[in-house]
């Protein structure tokens, strides 16, 4: 979905950890067909790797999800989606980037980076 939704950019990295879904041949061939894209896997059993992602998903487990689950896959999606969509990215805001959402972070990264192509 971040690949679709930021125009299908070359050379970027999907990192992940070592978890099945990660290390199978058809999800493997999947980000091959991603015009460029880059797996890269933390090493096993090191969580710090993978801090990011170990992060927003505490996140997730502590100011969204339900404490007792969800109660079918369709109630899960959707609210996993909206907490991506319209809360994380768009409304939460995150101290590594000085307290602007990552949506916002993300826009003044490229304004900076257009303004600066045009103006040289």
């Amino acid at each position: 979905m971040a690949y679709q939704t930021r125009l299908k950019p070359s050379g970027v990295l999907f990192h992940s950890d070592q978890g099945t879904h990660y290390t199978s041949k058809i999800f493997a061939e999947s980000v091959v067909s991603c015009n460029g894209m880059t797996q890269s896997m933390s090493r096993r059993g090191n969580c710090w790797d993978n801090a990011p992602t170990e992060r927003f998903f505490r996140s997730f487990k502590t100011e969204w999800m339900p404490k007792g689950g969800y109660e079918d896959i369709t109630e899960a999606k959707i609210a996993i989606s909206n907490y991506i969509w319209g809360y994380y990215q768009t409304v939460r805001p995150h101290t590594f980037n000085n307290y602007l959402t990552p949506a916002e972070k993300e826009k003044r990264y490229f304004n900076k980076n257009l303004l600066s192509a045009v103006l040289n």
